[in-house]
């Protein structure tokens, strides 16, 4: 038991279980839409997102971003290594309009890991912007990328589903930053840091709000994509206010980040229904 304990352990914290995630974020567009399949940009987006990750959480506090202190980070970083290698292998394929995209998130990404000059903060440590930054950067990878991937223009829809998707991770967010509070740097200005748990539950309730009205602003919109977004707003909203400051070990890192892999499960269900 000891040994599946560490094991699951390493799957979260190699960023493995946040990268199947993104993976099936891209699939929720892939198949609302009924864009063409991009299994490069799919896997890409998967491997990238465990080297990314990984260089935030444990690259930006090594020695010149390379020299890790602990054998534990040091497999981490051998996983980071591997799957920038293989997220290199897919990129090869991706068309130049995602590249283009790629490019643009990569530049807001190193914005916010790495000070852009001598002694500087980077973004993640100004007041309020990292949830907003990493928001961003989920919705443009998971809807405006297989988008560009499928040769398709961006439609009205598309944008709304943006949006949306950034409501989505805002919401998703508010449990890490009321688990993080006790060890956040006060210079963050984290949402329950400027405004209480509290009101940062009511404003992760108002993220949920957003991301399901929106559904209404849709030109075509599924019936079976309806009843997802129904059942995500009711069960984001009971979770917004079921958790505290003192949550579970694996609340935030394996629950709440599976709830986009919930979303495809079911979605892929419903539009089997329907």
């Amino acid at each position: 038991m000891g040994k599946l304990q560490r094991l699951f352990d390493f799957y979260i914290n190699a960023s493995i279980h946040v990268s199947w995630s993104v993976f099936a974020l891209t699939h929720v567009t892939i198949k609302t839409f009924d864009f063409q399949k991009d299994e490069h940009l799919a896997w890409f987006l998967f491997f990238g997102t465990i080297a990314c990750y990984n260089f935030i959480k444990y690259g930006v506090e090594a020695k010149k971003y390379i020299i890790v202190a602990s054998p534990y980070q040091k497999n981490i970083q051998i996983i980071s290594f591997l799957a920038a290698l293989i997220g290199s292998y897919h990129a090869y394929f991706l068309n130049s309009d995602i590249w283009l995209g790629i490019l643009i998130l990569i530049f807001i990404t190193g914005l916010y890991a790495i000070p852009v000059l001598p002694n500087a903060k980077n973004l993640r440590n100004l007041g309020g912007l990292k949830i907003f930054m990493v928001a961003m950067v989920w919705a443009g990878a998971t809807v405006v990328l297989p988008a560009l991937g499928s040769f398709k223009s961006i439609s009205w829809d598309i944008w709304v589903e943006t949006i949306q998707r950034f409501f989505f991770v805002l919401a998703l967010l508010v449990p890490f930053e009321i688990r993080d509070l006790a060890y956040d740097d006060p210079d963050l200005r984290t949402l329950p840091q400027r405004f209480g748990v509290l009101w940062t539950k009511i404003i992760g309730a108002i993220f949920v709000f957003l991301f399901y009205t929106a559904t209404f602003m849709k030109d075509d919109l599924q019936e079976a994509e309806l009843l997802v977004k129904t059942l995500l707003f009711l069960g984001l909203t009971i979770m917004m206010f079921s958790f505290g400051k003192k949550q579970g070990k694996y609340f935030a890192s394996f629950w709440v980040e599976a709830i986009p892999i919930a979303w495809y499960i079911v979605l892929a269900l419903c539009l089997e229904l329907f």
